[in-house]
């Protein structure tokens, strides 16, 4: 291997033309002792790569790089330090070779901060508009208190007559017949295969039962399963029809007290019937009966209210001897006889509880049913407790 040095003395002022520092090779002289002292850390060592040629790798501090001319004292003292990132060859004879040119290299190192700046001005663009891009991607809402599923159209997205629009089909009117008479619920549908929930107290001790679907088709159903300590009860379509809409059980842990809401329900036979407000209150304790025959009476008796008790009132009638309390949402949404089984629905669409029980002015025995309507006092029974209690319901209900 050949090795190449300078000789003692000045170096050459450069020429354009010439290498500014001519070398001679010198195969067994040894190293001239006026040679520049080496660098204060370790250079790298000279690698041969073919006959005659030393290559010394870059150290790309980038000194000495100006068209050629360094005279550093770094790892290529005595010799002009290559570009940065580049890689500098010594001839072992003198030749004449142009200076590499710095331009390439500013280009080079340009290149990297260019990436790096458009990637840095890209992602911020991203991070602003993340979640909407997905929220309109997903068709969820970020922002839902109660669930981030969205089945409300994105141009009615957050209004009342979005959510009647995509949960109207899903809600349906109940009609039972029993041997004191009969009565008018709601009820909604939970599997395209005609399951629908509702309140026990709509179907308890019916003989028959109608359902009406939003379309006006009337077809007959049957209970599968009850559970009158949660006022619930699963029923289903015979010979569904196809094309039924499922609605979308939410999320009732979720709820806050403010969070706007829809109601939708059959008051009076009204099927349909769309109304809205807000949650008022949560972990309401509302008492409700649990015999049979107390229900039958009530809902026979011509006003179609359940009886419950709340605060340590009773309302609707008597609620007898055997009752049970659950936890309920509470809602300004405007609830009359009828509604009892429908939904109350969240603004993006989703059920958040089933509508149980409603206190009106006329509530008492002593005033006509006729004057009773909604002063802004419902209870709905949180989709949660529904949805641990489905289970049980398929499987006949904790009544069978």
């Amino acid at each position: 291997m050949t090795e190449s040095f300078r000789r003692s003395g000045e170096y050459p002022q450069r020429d354009d033309h010439q290498s500014p520092y001519p070398q001679q090779q010198h195969s067994s002289s040894p190293v001239n002792p006026e040679w520049p002292p080496p660098p204060a850390y370790q250079p790298v060592a000279p690698v041969a790569v073919e006959p005659g040629t030393t290559v010394w790798p870059g150290s790309g501090s980038g000194q000495g790089g100006n068209g050629g001319e360094g005279h550093g004292g770094g790892g290529y003292a005595g010799y002009p330090e290559p570009a940065a990132g580049s890689t500098a060859v010594l001839a072992a004879a003198p030749v004449q070779a142009e200076a590499p040119s710095s331009a390439p290299a500013k280009k080079r190192a340009r290149g990297p901060l260019a990436l790096l700046a458009a990637v840095a001005i890209v992602a911020a663009a991203i991070g602003g508009g993340t979640a909407y891009g997905i929220q309109e991607l997903t068709g969820k809402d970020t922002t839902s208190s109660s669930t981030s599923t969205n089945v409300v159209p994105t141009a009615k997205k957050g209004t009342v007559a979005g959510v009647a629009q995509a949960v109207s089909p899903s809600i349906v009117e109940i009609s039972a017949t029993s041997n004191a008479g009969s009565s008018t619920g709601s009820g909604v549908i939970i599997t395209t295969g005609g399951e629908i929930i509702t309140n026990n107290h709509v179907v308890s001790g019916a003989s028959e039962i109608k359902v009406q679907l939003s379309n006006g088709k009337s077809y007959t159903a049957q209970v599968v399963g009850t559970d009158s300590k949660k006022d619930l009860a699963l029923i289903k379509i015979e010979n569904a029809p196809s094309g039924l809409t499922a609605a979308t059980l939410g999320n009732s842990d979720g709820v806050q007290v403010g969070d706007q809401v829809v109601a939708i329900g059959s008051p009076e036979g009204l099927t349909g019937t769309v109304t809205s407000g807000i949650v008022s209150a949560l972990d309401r304790d509302v008492t409700v009966s649990t015999d049979e025959s107390q229900g039958q009476q009530q809902q026979g008796g011509g006003n179609g209210q359940w009886p419950f008790e709340f605060g340590g009132r009773q309302f609707n009638g008597d609620t007898g001897s055997s009752t049970t309390t659950y936890k309920a949402l509470q809602t300004d949404a405007s609830l009359n006889p009828g509604n009892s089984g429908g939904a109350l629905i969240d603004m993006n669409g989703n059920i958040i509880g089933i509508n149980s029980a409603m206190y009106s002015a006329a509530s008492d025995s002593s005033s006509s049913s006729s004057s009773a309507g909604s002063v802004g006092l419902g209870f709905a029974i949180p989709i949660n407790t529904v949805k641990s209690d489905l289970a049980d319901l398929r499987a006949g209900g904790s009544d069978s």
